[in-house]
Parts: structure tokens; sequence; C-alpha cells
């Protein structure tokens, strides 16, 4: 037999000497970048990608030369008359056992590195319960793994194939069925409603509540956010998406000039929160679906377009507080859209400060209505002009 054929050598030393090249001009783009004071951010990644990508390439191809490798010696065994070549049961029952203490450990690094990059403690009433509820879904998954992954390498390992041995064909039992059917659903279902009774408990506001609460509305549009505070009367007045891009272009939000309780509504930059004050958030969306997300906070709630949505909670850590907690000088909570929502998703961010009641009702005097002079006058020309109208189909017809 050609062994040189079988392992077909010329196209993996191909391979071999074009990922080589690749990674030598690789490594010599990233020694002259060295020498330069500025790289951008984006080169730098894209390099870093590369990097990475060819040593995987590499890897493959070594783990290729070495399998064929293996393989000739076992052909040759076989054309020397010897029954067995190489013990590949043996080899995949280790590599299982391998495999296994390689996960686990894994899986341990990354409680312990990636596990401290949790979010820190919530920022809001309810966030505990919600943080409870992850914390035990966590424990529990975690040990249902740890415990399969182990019987199922083990399994692996210990019932290797041994021509020594015969295997018991056992295809059924009724038992166990029963034990793996209803603890898993028992548990689930714990968990479901136990999820079900906090969020009704989150989300379920009386009506006292809601009144006493901060209104501030949100639209979300690609790409951004547009927030406005109830002003005086702490009510929002109402929107309608027709009259969107109305008053010569002014009325981006679709206010409705009629409804007097818009003219006191204010447009604000930033969202600004008293500490252990309860605020609504009244959610809606221009075009597609989006997702009102402060992480910091455990608030999450879809915008959907024509449909308004709600989410009332209590902020307990200003951010002066969680500043120190997170021992980060310039940490700040932030708004994002978690739902990808088109091509520029990642802008959709927006500043969130917590700040006692004292600095809370100053920023609130710094404010300005959305509603401009601009608007207004607006708003009386196309009234006049509905009048005119009005007026001379009257008098056509008569």
């Amino acid at each position: 037999m050609n062994i040189y054929k079988f392992l077909n050598m010329k196209k993996i030393f191909s391979l071999f000497a074009l990922i080589a090249l690749a990674f030598s001009q690789v490594m010599a783009q990233d020694a002259v970048a060295g020498a330069v004071e500025e790289v951008s951010k984006t080169d730098g990644l894209a390099k870093t990608v590369g990097y990475y990508l060819l040593i995987f390439l590499l890897i493959c191809v070594f783990i290729g030369i070495v399998g064929k490798i293996l393989s000739v010696y076992d052909l040759t065994k076989k054309i020397q008359g010897k029954k067995e070549g190489i013990k590949w049961d043996n080899i995949n029952g280790l590599i299982f056992a391998i495999i296994l203490v390689v996960g686990l450990y894994g899986a341990y690094w990354s409680y312990t590195v990636q596990g401290a990059e949790i979010l820190p403690e919530s920022a809001s009433e309810h966030g505990a319960k919600i943080d409870s509820m992850f914390y035990l879904t966590l424990i529990i998954t975690t040990i249902v793994f740890v415990i399969t992954h182990i019987l199922l390498f083990t399994f692996a390992y210990r019932y290797k194939y041994n021509s020594k041995k015969k295997a018991y064909y056992y295809p059924h039992n009724n038992t166990l069925e029963k034990y793996w059917t209803i603890a898993p659903a028992i548990v689930l279902t714990v968990l479901v409603l136990m999820g079900f009774f906090t969020w009704r408990g989150i989300t379920n506001i009386s009506k006292n509540d809601m009144a006493n609460a901060i209104q501030v509305d949100v639209t979300a549009h690609q790409f951004a956010w547009d927030v406005r505070y109830g002003g005086k009367d702490n009510v929002a007045g109402n929107k309608n998406y027709k009259l969107i891009g109305s008053l010569n272009g002014l009325n981006n939000l679709g206010l409705d000039m009629s409804d007097r309780k818009n003219y006191d509504d204010l447009k604000v930059t930033e969202i600004v929160l008293p500490v252990n004050k309860s605020v609504r958030f009244t959610l809606g969306s221009q075009d597609v679906l989006h997702s009102f997300y402060m992480p910091h906070f455990r608030v999450q709630m879809n915008c959907v377009p024509g449909m308004a949505t709600y989410f009332q909670f209590t902020p307990k850590i200003t951010t002066a507080e969680m500043r120190v907690k997170t021992d980060d000088p310039k940490f700040d909570y932030k708004l994002y859209c978690a739902k990808i929502c088109g091509g520029s998703h990642y802008n959709m961010k927006f500043s969130v400060r917590v700040v006692s009641q004292k600095e809370y009702n100053s920023w609130l005097k710094e404010q300005k209505p959305i509603v401009t002079d601009d608007m207004k006058k607006e708003y009386k020309l196309a009234m006049k002009d509905n009048v005119a109208k009005s007026e001379n189909k009257i008098a056509l017809n008569n």
C-alpha cells in the first residue's frame, strides 16, 4: 500500500505552510504595530481574533496529522496479521475520563473567575427577589449538571468495550422512567410558580401607588430614547402616532397639542431618580420592538409599537453609594436596549442617575418643557388653517 498516498501529505503540508505563512505575516504586522504609539482598537481586535484563529487552525492541523499517523500505525499492524492494532476503545474511554476532569475544572474556573464579574448588589427594592430566584435556579442546575456529567463520562470510561465482558441488554424500566420524569417536573413546576408569583408581586401595583409614583414616559426608536417627565401635575400628556412629524417637523413624539397636560411635561437628556421614591415608566416604540433594560435595577420590559407597557420600581442605592460599593469612581447606571433592533442597536444607551431628594428637586427645576414656543406657534397656525378650511367648506355648501 502507498502510505504516502494514504496520508495525502502534500495537501497537509501545503495547508500547514499557508497557515504558517499567514501566522508569520500577522506576527510581523504586530511587531510593526508595536512601534507605533497609537493603534486603533478595531485593528487591535482584528489582529487578536486573527491570532487566535490561526492558533486554532494550527492545533486542528496537528491533531489531523497525529490522527493520520495513528491510522497508518493501526493499518500496519493489521497488514502484519495482528488482529488488534490500537485499542481504540481504551483510548476513547481514557479521553472521556480526561474530558470529565478538564470539563469540571472549566466549570469551576467559570464560576470563580467569570462569576466574580457578575452584576453587583441590586439597586432596587424588588431586585433582591429577582436575585434570590436566579441564585436558586443556578444552584439547582449546577448540582444536576455536575451529577449527570460525572455519571455520563464515568459510564463511558467504566463500561468501554471489553471482549471478555458481555453487555447486558436493559432497554426499559418503568420505575426509573417515573423517577426521572416526575422529579424534574416537580422542580420545574416549583421554579415556574415561584417566578410567576414573584413577577405578579412586582408588576401588580395598586392604583394609589401608581398615582403617587413619579411618572416618566419613554419612547424608543431606531436608535435612541426620548424621555419626558410628567411635569408639575405628574401626568404625561397624550400622544398619537399619526401626529409624529407634525407642526412643521417639530413634533417628533406625536404629542397631542389639544391635551393641555403636555404643556408642562419636561424633556430630559438623562434619567434622574430620587432614592427610595417609586418611579413608574410608561414605555412605547415608534418603529420596531425594543427592550427597556436597566440591569443594575433588575428591570426589563419590552417597548411595543402601538401599545403602552409599564414598569414601576423603587431605586434604593444612589449613584454615589454604588461608586463606593463597586470601588469605581466612574460608575454610572445605564439604560440599554436588550432587543437587537437594527444595525446601530449598540448606540441605544441612556444615562441614569440616582440622587437624594434634594438633588432631584434642584435638577428638576433646571429642566425645560418639551413643548416649545415654536411648537405652540405652529399649532396655533394649524388651528387657524383648520378653522379657515371649515368656514370655506360651510360657505361652499351654502
